[in-house]
């Protein structure tokens, strides 16, 4: 226990000790993973020849903005930036609207079968057909090479609902739902003026597991698309970092064609800061509601 001296609180040597430990293990977890990040923005912020040659370590060097007229100028990624967007838009509202529907409905204990329908959830979680039957369903779908490939399956993430059906039974009291029943309210109108104003934490956080889902998705367009004006963000990301195709026709300028390998550095490291912005800009405004709900929502099961 700490002790007070001269009217302030003194800890034992070995809290002292371990305090100090802590403190240099987490500064070295945060400057291993803080670098990388600063690496690849310095690196889109400089010159080729600084990022060929291996000057760029902390702070850009030789500003310029060069990746990022790159990155803007063609007009596979500009389409494929559209398409992320979309599909991330559209995926995430259906995989909110299908979650919290589906926990609503078995948080009720008036539903019959909800045990047997909970067995059957739980059952997909470990198992599955595997990829060859899911692709054939796919196909008998009709939805190869169609935008519907990348927002339809997962539509229902089972881990989210659990934790959202969680949530509306440790947070929202049957009592309430008994008391607007008798004024006359139905299921559906306390499901949009009761549960869903009161899931806010809930919906937070499976809107922004969802929505990274989403926009780092690119096994389903690998394995569904074949038409390049529906490729995601990721499948061009990945093409020019894995493959490393870069296009000349992406250097618009004469004078940066002749430094075409060296804007093709600068390229990678620009399209990854395009690419990871969004989401980081986003992380900030629903931070507060992020522990919150995915802390109330694991405390009971």
């Amino acid at each position: 226990m700490s002790e007070k001296k001269n009217g302030f609180a003194t800890h034992p040597a070995s809290d002292q000790v371990y305090f100090i430990v802590s403190g240099i293990i987490l500064t070295v977890v945060l400057l291993a993973v803080a670098y990388p990040l600063v690496y690849v923005l310095s690196a889109s912020f400089s010159s080729g020849s600084a990022v060929s040659s291996g000057k760029v370590l902390l702070w850009p060097v030789d500003f310029s903005l060069n990746g990022y007229e790159a990155v803007f100028k063609h007009k596979d990624i500009v389409r494929s930036y559209g398409n992320t967007i979309l599909y991330t838009v559209l995926g995430t509202a259906i995989n909110v609207g299908m979650v919290m529907t589906c926990a609503f409905a078995l948080s009720r204990k008036k539903l019959r079968g909800r045990n047997v329908f909970m067995l059957v959830f739980t059952f997909t979680m470990f198992f599955n057909g595997g990829l060859i039957p899911f692709y054939i369903l796919m196909k008998d779908l009709s939805l190869l090479n169609t935008m519907w490939a990348m927002v339809l399956p997962g539509a229902l993430s089972v881990y989210n609902m659990i934790v959202a059906r969680t949530f509306i039974q440790s947070t929202i009291p049957n009592e309430l739902f008994e008391a607007a029943s008798i004024d006359g309210c139905s299921d559906f109108r306390f499901f949009f003026s009761f549960i869903l104003p009161l899931s806010k934490a809930i919906i937070a956080v499976i809107a922004l597991f969802s929505a990274v889902g989403h926009w780092n998705a690119y096994f389903n367009a690998l394995m569904f698309l074949n038409d390049r004006s529906l490729y995601p963000l990721q499948i061009i990301l990945r093409e020019i970092l894995i493959m490393n195709q870069v296009d000349a026709k992406m250097i618009m300028d004469p004078e940066l064609q002749e430094a075409n390998a060296q804007v093709a550095a600068v390229l990678k490291y620009s399209l990854i800061v395009v690419a990871t912005l969004p989401i980081l800009c986003v992380y900030p405004f629903i931070q507060k509601y992020f522990v919150k709900g995915v802390m109330i929502g694991s405390l009971k099961g």
